[in-house]
């Protein structure tokens, strides 16, 4: 975290804004893991929480997970429109940088 920059807490243990980092987004305190980072372990990979603390994601504790487990439950919406974002800014840099792009197939409308 940049000097003179602080973290917004909220009333979720571990869980942090940071504005300039990582979109602002809800991540872990004191890590630049997204909430929304550890919810697609969960949902995509089928991870448990023991799995994901273990395996995917070892430096967080165990508690940290299941924080950022609870925050997305009740915060939805705003993890809704955090995709939504990140989306955009991916399909916009497909269109200005196409050369660059392997991996990402195009967005289907």
């Amino acid at each position: 975290m940049s000097a003179g920059i602080q973290a917004t807490q909220t009333p979720y243990a571990h869980i942090v804004h940071t504005p300039g980092t990582m979109g602002g987004e809800a991540c872990i305190e004191g890590h630049r893991i997204r909430v929304r980072d550890v919810v697609i372990a969960r949902d995509l990979d089928g991870l448990s929480p023991e799995e994901i603390a273990a395996s995917v994601y070892p430096s967080l504790a165990l508690a940290e997970v299941y924080s950022a487990l609870a925050y997305y439950e009740d915060h939805r919406d705003e993890m809704a429109r955090a995709a939504v974002i990140q989306e955009h800014a991916v399909e916009e840099f497909r269109r200005q940088h196409p050369e660059l792009i392997r991996d990402i197939p195009p967005k289907k409308e």
